[in-house]
């Protein structure tokens, strides 16, 4: 195998100076997690010069950063081509994430009865990086229904689910998230209007609202709380009207079962709905 020998440079010193303009920048570690994101979007892999002309960078620049994370198993080198491609050490790490297990553990026999008893599929969001993201969903029981695929992302302005992720926040972490959000969601949230339908979503603890994507489906969505009263998942059921089962499947019997459940989910993860500033999710 030919090693591509990197080149003496100042490499480091190099991004400080590119980099001055933000305070707390660390060069060394953008660089790795650039490569890392690049590979993830080629499977096949890639060789060193790829990898260098794909980030607009020198050999040099990212030859140590990439033998650093072979030998820490984040990538492997694919013989005899010498292509670089991802292990699976990040998903190993992904799925150490405590937190997110307790939440969709607790969260999946819930959604499992509230489902049964409306019979109405639903769903669980949370936020990931400016937008919402469904990470658990149960169907609605029988042959008919309508539900939301698992790793949809949605909107945070113009969907319940988003709507109630960003109401049941402080106004510091609010601002954060939208700062990550999509042009669209942040002029929504520039309007006073938007911050005042917020603030009634917090007073009665829900929001229902005819779905943007869906005609004829109405979304009912619930915070789930965290030790702190924030929202740290939004539980949705997209109703439809059932007439196989008009009895049991009413918008208000979903709406109390979904809030019910809720509580049920946010006391099992310790969490609260807050106290000043913001109602506790009520059946009405």
């Amino acid at each position: 195998m030919s090693i591509e020998t990197p080149v003496s440079t100042t490499d480091d010193e190099k991004d400080d100076e590119k980099n001055e303009r933000g305070r707390y920048r660390a060069p060394a570690l953008e660089k790795g997690l650039d490569i890392l994101e690049l590979l993830a979007d080629r499977p096949e892999g890639l060789s060193q010069s790829e990898i260098a002309r794909g980030l607009n960078r020198t050999v040099g620049e990212i030859f140590r950063m990439l033998n650093c994370l072979v030998e820490r198993g984040y990538l492997s080198i694919q013989r005899p081509s010498d292509r670089y491609i991802l292990t699976l050490k990040l998903f190993e790490l992904a799925h150490r994430h405590t937190p997110i297990d307790r939440l969709l553990g607790n969260a999946g026999p819930l959604l499992r009865e509230l489902a049964s008893q409306v019979h109405q599929s639903c769903h669980l969001a949370l936020i990931e990086s400016g937008h919402g993201v469904v990470v658990a969903q149960t169907d609605s029981p029988g042959h008919i229904g309508f539900a939301v695929r698992v790793g949809s992302v949605i909107a945070l302005s113009s969907t319940a689910s988003g709507r109630v992720l960003l109401a049941f926040q402080n106004a510091d972490d609010r601002a954060r998230i939208l700062s990550k959000a999509s042009a669209a969601d942040q002029e929504s949230s520039a309007r006073g209007a938007f911050v005042r339908e917020l603030e009634a979503i917090r007073g009665r603890g829900y929001e229902e609202m005819d779905s943007t994507r869906i005609r004829g489906v109405r979304d009912v969505s619930a915070p789930v709380f965290d030790h702190r009263g924030s929202a740290v998942a939004a539980m949705t059921v997209p109703f439809i009207e059932r007439l196989d089962v008009p009895d049991d499947s009413s918008l208000v019997l979903t709406r109390e079962a979904l809030l019910r459940t809720a509580a049920r989910l946010s006391a099992s993860l310790g969490g609260r709905a807050p106290g000043s500033g913001g109602a506790t999710p009520r059946v009405r």
